[in-house]
């Protein structure tokens, strides 16, 4: 067996998983379940989309592939795999749909140079826009994340693999600089224990194209909507940034200058600085008022993030992709 291939800027995703959703009615039974508008997923566009309560609360957050026509994936948290699962059987009994954990799959974390490289030892075309989907016959896929405007260096791109497959290849990076692009492009994945706590907008959804408002029911739309058209969202993701490296949990709570808990981490990572930076659903009264904030005693540092809090439709997105693309 040839020696696998180091890449220096590629990282083993393991905290990222996949859900397959097969089937001759798995459109139509996700178009009910998913915020996203299902057929805007052609195989070319992989929108962000999120399951709901029929309260609307998140269950899970993903991104939507279209592998063929009667074959989607979601890639999203792997400890939501079997929550997911388990919660959508329920309604998927009454379609000819089938879900299941796809077992021989890795998924790549990789920046521009290992992408290129990966993309043509895959003979796979690299996808050039956010959000566009890349795969083969095998299910070998190459995924384009957004970077900030103007910064084409700032592309990185996720991979998912057969088993073996990714056996020709040894990244060496670690899953920590994966996590804090994620940060730094203000894209939090919620996790199992973080199920039914945020509305979509509370993670900034429909200002990063995971909402379409267009598509009609799905399960939790009603309350979705309401949010959003008679603006009652009142807590809104925040890019935060602490000195040095503090042990940080999923739910560490932040105060403000009162000692009164305004929010809660979504998620961190540690930056090589010495810094730690997080994710955090934080009051918008205390994000306007800038009060001095702390988490568990540490100070924060107010980050920017690459997006402004308004709605972006994905059938606008869509519009990005080149005209044969398009549904």
């Amino acid at each position: 067996m040839a020696t696998p291939l180091a890449l220096a800027s590629t990282a083993h995703l393991t905290h990222l998983a996949c859900v397959d959703v097969k089937g001759e009615d798995a459109e139509k039974f996700l178009q009910g379940q998913t915020s996203a508008h299902v057929a805007l997923a052609n195989g070319d566009f992989a929108p962000l989309t999120c399951f709901c309560t029929p309260k609307g609360r998140m269950l899970a957050n993903a991104q939507l592939l279209r592998l063929k026509d009667d074959h989607f994936r979601l890639v999203l948290s792997n400890s939501l795999v079997e929550p997911l699962i388990g919660h959508l059987k329920k309604f998927a009994a009454f379609y000819r749909a089938e879900l299941s954990a796809p077992s021989a799959i890795t998924l790549f974390g990789a920046a521009p140079q290992d992408a290129h490289t990966l993309a043509d030892a895959l003979n796979l075309s690299l996808p050039a826009i956010a959000w566009q989907q890349q795969s083969d016959e095998q299910g070998n896929t190459a995924l384009c994340y957004p970077a900030p405007a103007g910064d084409e260096e700032g592309f990185r791109w996720l991979f998912i693999l057969s088993d073996a497959e990714s056996e020709r290849f040894h990244p060496q990076a670690k899953a920590h600089h994966w996590q804090l692009a994620d940060i730094h492009r203000g894209l939090a994945w919620i996790e199992a224990d973080q199920q039914e706590q945020y509305l979509p907008q509370m993670l900034n959804w429909e200002a990063l194209g995971g909402i379409s408002f267009k598509k009609g029911c799905y399960t939790g739309q009603e309350v979705v909507a309401r949010a959003h058209f008679r603006g009652q969202v009142k807590k809104r993701l925040a890019r935060c940034i602490v000195e040095g490296s503090p042990v940080i949990e999923h739910g560490a709570s932040i105060s403000n200058a009162a000692e009164k808990t305004v929010g809660e981490v979504v998620t961190s990572a540690p930056h090589d600085n010495g810094q730690t930076e997080l994710l955090a659903v934080i009051n918008t009264k205390a994000l306007e008022e800038e009060n001095t904030l702390t988490l568990e005693g540490h100070p924060l540092t107010l980050g920017e993030l690459p997006y402004t809090i308004e709605r972006v439709d994905p059938e606008q997105l869509v519009q990005t992709l080149p005209a044969h693309s398009q549904p």
